[in-house]
């Protein structure tokens, strides 16, 4: 038996309202603001994100584990096929997103990039078939 429900994860970044209007265009939702240092994006059919200010904030060195690893990624399903991947490959740089791992795409199903405060996540090809 489950000791308590998840709640929530919590991105830590230098603008909680920015970072969380970023993720509402990649993965859907209206961020609702409880203050300038909080944020909640509720993600249709997902999990809650909210988004804490956290001044100085230094982003992950992707692929480190040595120093300042990233501890955490959010992987989102950007589709079934290579052009909805390529598509959204597009989009979320038009975001402002940063390619951080684009090599090998077919072999491993997922390309890694960073989100405008810094923190990987990966567009994921679900083949469903």
């Amino acid at each position: 038996m489950a000791v308590a429900r998840l709640r929530s994860v919590v991105i830590d970044c230098p603008d909680p309202h920015a970072l969380a209007d970023f993720y509402a265009q990649v993965v859907g939702g209206t961020p609702r603001a409880e203050d300038d240092d909080w944020v909640v994006l509720r993600v249709p059919d997902g999990p809650r994100l909210a988004f804490q200010r956290a001044e100085g904030l230094t982003p992950p060195e992707w692929p480190r584990a040595d120093r300042n690893s990233q501890q955490f990624h959010l992987d989102v399903d950007a589709g079934s096929t290579w052009e909805e991947m390529d598509a959204a490959h597009e989009r979320v740089l038009a975001l402002g997103a940063t390619p951080l791992d684009l090599e090998d795409r077919k072999e491993k199903d997922f390309q890694v990039y960073a989100d405008p405060a810094g923190h990987p996540f990966c567009l994921c090809r679900i083949d469903e078939s």
